[in-house]
């Protein structure tokens, strides 16, 4: 494996994405990320020697852009990490329409970005690397207030099985669906009492487990077309 290749990581700016790219960067990884708006913090990963991308893939013009950008600035890549989300509530179900805008941004964004992606810069990824992408503990069980988002990340983790195959042997292709990794600041104590409760270990884990897996999957070359949960045992909790 060449450490000199970039690990690409799709909306690494923020979040899981942005532990990775630290968590990356400082085990020697050349690492690119991308991200949707300017935020303060790219100076200093700049300053750190990743490379950081404006790409918007909510419409098809910016997904192709990123990917003709990929192409002109790297001869191999080492992985790509589709971390790249977006979020909404399911609208109202007796509006006219009702969800409509919701689904077809939620596909966008989590499933035919990382398909076009991947089809694109696939022959760029060197022998043996990898695509990760990055699912949610809520493909397996659904959600009644985030149907879309909940549906296309099972998409994304269905996505996962097809490419594993299209790609073996060369390119390794695995998920990590994470449930609960870190509160947000504003999360108050009732609603992480009330979360924390739906897990066997009742944790919250932090960033450092969801990068470790990262970093675990892409040394391990036996592992491929596999989902690895990170949601502390929430699949045998009862209700």
């Amino acid at each position: 494996m060449n450490n000199n290749n970039p690990v690409i990581i799709t909306g690494g700016a923020q979040r899981l994405g942005l532990a990775s790219a630290i968590a990356l960067n400082q085990q020697g990884f050349n690492v690119v990320i991308t991200y949707r708006q300017e935020r303060p913090l790219l100076a200093e990963l700049k300053q750190q020697g990743i490379d950081c991308l404006q790409a918007d893939f909510s419409d098809n013009q910016g997904i192709q852009n990123f990917i003709e950008t990929m192409q002109q600035r790297y001869s191999q890549v080492r992985a790509i990490i589709h971390n790249a989300s977006t979020w909404a509530k399911d609208p109202n179900p007796f509006e006219q329409d009702a969800g409509s805008d919701v689904f077809d941004a939620m596909m966008q964004v989590h499933v035919k970005a990382p398909l076009l992606i991947n089809k694109a810069l696939a022959h760029l990824i060197e022998d043996h690397g990898d695509i990760l992408h990055i699912t949610d503990q809520v493909a397996t069980i659904g959600s009644y207030k985030h149907m879309a988002y909940a549906a296309s990340k099972a998409a994304l983790e269905n996505l996962t099985f097809s490419m594993a195959r299209d790609l073996a042997p060369r390119v390794k292709v695995n998920a990590i669906a994470p449930a609960l990794i870190r509160f947000n600041d504003w999360d108050d104590a009732q609603y992480r009492e009330k979360a924390l409760q739906k897990s066997l270990l009742g944790i919250e884990p932090g960033e450092a487990c969801f990068t470790e897996t990262v970093l675990y999957l892409l040394h391990n070359n036996y592992i491929t077309g596999r989902v690895l949960p990170l949601d502390g045992g929430r699949h045998l909790k009862l209700p």
